[in-house]
């Protein structure tokens, strides 16, 4: 049985993954930005509310996640929690197109990366890469780091770290992939839109965490 205390504790770690508060949240869906508010989550009386099916929609639309996704996170909710962790690797997003530290499956490897203690994920192979400069602003600031899944299936609208045969590595966000090019949308307005035929991407991987 579902409760209360789930739903909403999965709507907050959907928030925490995407490096956002519960207003930050409701905003990205086009809510009413005190829609997750704590205050919201029960009436004057003490009734609790719960979250509309149409709000957890628009919110896993604006986020990217799957039903599968956010059931997860409720899953996790409803049990004891524990605090573990574990180290994932990292580099700044600047160095990560030199040579060794990808395999040729697009997979961490070398012994130049640093490690971050980082809360444990289902994902084995995630990395981290710190932002460095304002050409991602606003959604990502000098200092920034960004968990990267090469497993996690990509779709239109995701955040995405991309490489290219020339030994490039950019985070944007996926606006669209034909039979034939896969083209990417800059998040500082101040820099171009950019497509890229299939063949010169070397891996795409869909960009999970942010800590700010």
């Amino acid at each position: 049985m579902l409760t209360h205390r789930q739903i909403w504790g999965a709507l907050d770690a959907l928030a925490a993954r995407n490096g956002l508060s519960a207003s930050g949240l409701a905003k990205l869906a086009g809510l009413d930005p005190t829609t997750f508010n704590k205050s919201k989550r029960a009436t004057d009386n003490g009734k609790e509310r719960w979250p509309s099916t149409e709000s957890v929609s628009k919110v896993l639309s604006a986020t990217g996640a799957s039903l599968d996704e956010f059931v997860s996170l409720v899953d996790k909710t409803g049990r004891t929690k524990r605090h573990v962790t574990r180290s994932v690797p990292l580099i700044g997003l600047a160095r990560a197109g030199s040579r060794g530290f990808f395999d040729d499956a697009g997979f961490p490897v070398g012994g130049a990366w640093e490690e971050i203690p980082f809360p444990d994920l289902t994902e084995d192979h995630a990395y981290a890469l710190e932002i460095t400069g304002d050409s991602m602003l606003p959604v990502y600031r000098d200092g920034d780091r960004i968990v990267v899944s090469p497993t996690a299936s990509v779709r239109r609208g995701d955040r995405v770290v991309v490489k290219t045969v020339t030994g490039e590595v950019m985070a944007k966000q996926l606006a669209r992939t034909t039979a034939h090019h896969v083209e990417l949308r800059s998040f500082n307005p101040a820099y171009d839109d950019l497509s890229f035929p299939l063949s010169d991407i070397v891996f795409m991987h869909r960009i999970i965490w942010t800590t700010q």
